[in-house]
């Protein structure tokens, strides 16, 4: 790809630009959560709760037992929060906590 006066541009600028056109920048940001979901909320709940995939604003989380997804589900306000705190695009509204396969 190249500008009007015919010098390349940067591969960053060239994938946003893709990114945008094809309306995918939103959901790359969405994706963000998953990878970032431990350091969000802490080491107490990652080590019980793990993020599977995050899509059309909803984050999927495994949880290791019946007690902890009920005690997520009551704090879903408080890590929704966190996890979208200096977020501006793809941010997550709703956690779906599902009990981890054996």
């Amino acid at each position: 790809m190249t500008r009007r006066g015919g010098d390349p541009v940067p591969l960053g600028e060239a994938l946003r630009r893709f990114l945008d056109r094809a309306r995918l920048t939103e959901r790359v940001e969405e994706a963000r959560a998953v990878p970032e979901w431990a350091e969000r909320v802490g080491p107490a709940i990652a080590a019980v709760a793990t993020p599977l995939r995050a899509s059309r604003g909803v984050l999927v989380v495994a949880v290791r037992s019946s007690a902890w997804l009920m005690e997520l589900k009551l704090r879903e306000p408080e890590l929704l929060e966190r996890i979208n705190a200096g977020r501006e695009r793809g941010r997550i509204r709703k956690i779906r906590f599902v009990l981890e396969g054996p």
